[in-house]
């Protein structure tokens, strides 16, 4: 009976480089449900006098992004790196181009990517602009990342 017990234990174990590898792909599958469940409600509320707004900015988004912009857009406190309001830096895909806090740039890296890739957060007004925290609390500058596409 105690060996049973110890191979039900064993057998429930999860291997991490197994879970490591499949984790991603199904955190990105639920993550493209609801950006698709997103669009579909937007697309079902748009009004008839605002389609010609709507296409407009479909032809907008169909444009290749050519960089991810982050302008300080708010700083209190005293930043250690010296951030101030209007401060820019500009991601491309060969690096980056400007100077920013080690702590801001590790915790805005994902939407930064998310951003240069093109991904869609449907909570977002304009889909190509998104604010951003410095995890210092009690230090915060807030950052605006946004997407810049080819004109």
């Amino acid at each position: 009976m105690v060996q049973s017990r110890k191979a039900e234990k064993q057998s429930c174990r999860i291997d991490r480089r197994e879970f490591c590898k499949t984790a991603p792909c199904a955190a990105i599958g639920v993550l493209s449900l609801l950006s698709l469940r997103g669009i579909a409600f937007r697309e079902e509320s748009t009004k008839p006098s605002s389609k010609g707004q709507h296409f407009k900015k479909e032809e907008d988004m169909a444009k290749k992004v050519t960089s991810v912009e982050t302008k300080v857009i708010s700083q209190k406190g005293t930043c250690a790196l010296g951030h101030k309001v209007g401060d820019v830096v500009k991601f491309t895909e060969t690096g980056i181009e400007g100077k920013i806090c080690i702590h801001a740039l590790y915790s805005m890296l994902p939407a930064v990517f998310a951003m240069m890739y093109d991904a869609r957060f449907s909570w977002l007004e304009d889909p190509d602009k998104k604010t951003h925290a410095c995890p210092d609390a009690t230090n915060p500058v807030v950052f605006e990342i946004t997407r810049i596409r080819e004109k």
